[in-house]
C-alpha cells in the first residue's frame, strides 16, 4: 500500500536554465545549417530536461519501508521523525550535518526530515531527507513505524 511518494526534481529555475541549451546548440551549428542547428539545439534541451526529471531521486514510504533514492530501511529501525524547515533545515544540511548520517539532500528544496536510526548495528545515527512536504513525509514515517510495531 502506497502511503507517500515524492520525486525530488530540480527547481523550476534549473529547468529554465536547461532551456538555454537550445539557442546555444543552434548557435554552434548555425554556420553549417541554421535549421539543423535549431533542431539539434531544441532536441538537446529537451533531452537534458527529460533526464533531469527522470533521474531525480524518489522518496517513498511503502508499507513499512522508507525508501530514499536507492537506500531503504524498515520502519522498525526508525525513531520519531523530526520535521525541519527554514533555518533549522539549512543548519541540518550544512554545519549541523553529522558526517556519519545518511543523507539525500537536494538544493532548491527547503524542507527536510531527520529520522533517527535505532538499529545498534547501523553506523548512521540518522537519515536526513530533503522534501517539499516535511509534514506529510513525517506523518507517513510515523504511520509506518506504528504498522511495523503491530
Amino acid at each position: 500500500m502506497q502511503k507517500y511518494q515524492e520525486r525530488l526534481t530540480p527547481s523550476l529555475w534549473a529547468f529554465g536554465a536547461a532551456t538555454v541549451l537550445a539557442p546555444m546548440g543552434a548557435l554552434v551549428l548555425a554556420p553549417f545549417d541554421s535549421t539543423l542547428g535549431l533542431i539539434a539545439g531544441t532536441a538537446l534541451a529537451l533531452v537534458v530536461i527529460i533526464a533531469m526529471a527522470t533521474f531525480a531521486p524518489k522518496v517513498s514510504v511503502q508499507g513499512t519501508v522508507l525508501r530514499a533514492g536507492r537506500a531503504h530501511i524498515d520502519a522498525a529501525w526508525l525513531g520519531a521523525p523530526e520535521q525541519l524547515t527554514g533555518e533549522e533545515a539549512r543548519n541540518a544540511r550544512g554545519v549541523g550535518l553529522d558526517h556519519r548520517a545518511w543523507h539525500l539532500v537536494r538544493s532548491g528544496i527547503d524542507g527536510a526530515v531527520r529520522v533517527p536510526i535505532t538499529d545498534p548495528a547501523d553506523p548512521a545515527p540518522y537519515w536526513l531527507i530533503s522534501t517539499r512536504t516535511p509534514d506529510r513525509l513525517a506523518a507517513a514515517i510515523q504511520n509506518a513505524r506504528r504498522d511495523a510495531s503491530s
